[in-house]
């Protein structure tokens, strides 16, 4: 876990210092950073996608797991409660913000694969490389949006701690073809927020969430049938 600790702190350490810089940065130097935010969400979202689909196994699972998770986090309305969660902190852009930064931090091979390492053979040098980068990350991410950022960093531990138990447990049944189909739903989730973010057009990406959950259901599931 001490790669998912180092990383956590990266983030708090970030946004802490991104924080403290945002006093001194004019509104339309923000704007800007709104701009390059969302393109660089947008660009990870189709890089990561694009280059998990070509080695799917089961190109078919992605779509049905977007339209079965969008489906549930429509009915559980997760983007309306999510919104009112954060309001508080700063409306409805710091709400695209903070999704837009859980994503990044969480919704990537890195994040995603490095807890598997850890777990599995004690190597955290993917942890520690994501490290670095949501340090950069989270600087320019609450430069925008203040300091409610350090909260994606309570949610990034929560995930990479859920991965590394499931690894520790489950290690032997998951393969690097499972986490390639949850890399396409994660590209999928990213790009939603760097579209949301350029108001290009409004994205409840936060309804589309339960989708990484749908994956390994259905993963599980054709393994069964198979």
């Amino acid at each position: 876990m001490i790669g998912t600790i180092v990383n956590t702190i990266s983030i708090i350490t970030g946004t802490a210092i991104g924080s403290i810089t945002k006093k001194g940065i004019k509104e339309e130097y923000q704007n800007a950073l709104f701009n390059a935010i969302g393109l660089c969400a947008f660009c990870l979202g189709v890089a990561t996608f694009s280059s998990s689909l070509p080695n799917s196994k089961y190109p078919v699972l992605f779509i049905v797991s977007m339209a079965l998770g969008t489906i549930i986090g429509t009915f559980l309305d997760l983007d309306g409660k999510f919104n009112k969660m954060t309001s508080k902190m700063g409306g409805s852009d710091f709400s695209k913000g903070l999704s837009a930064a859980i994503m990044l931090f969480c919704i990537g091979s890195l994040s995603i694969l490095g807890p598997v390492q850890s777990a599995l053979y004690g190597n955290n040098t993917f942890l520690f490389t994501n490290a670095a980068l949501d340090f950069v990350t989270s600087i320019i991410l609450s430069c925008a949006y203040g300091l409610g950022i350090m909260w994606a960093a309570l949610v990034l531990f929560l995930w990479q701690g859920s991965i590394y138990a499931i690894s520790l447990f489950l290690g032997e049944y998951i393969s690097q073809n499972f986490f390639n189909e949850l890399s396409i739903v994660g590209g999928i989730l990213i790009l939603s927020s760097g579209i949301g973010i350029l108001k290009i057009k409004e994205m409840k990406t936060v309804n589309m969430l339960p989708s990484l959950f749908i994956v390994p259901i259905l993963w599980f599931l054709v393994h069964i049938v198979k």
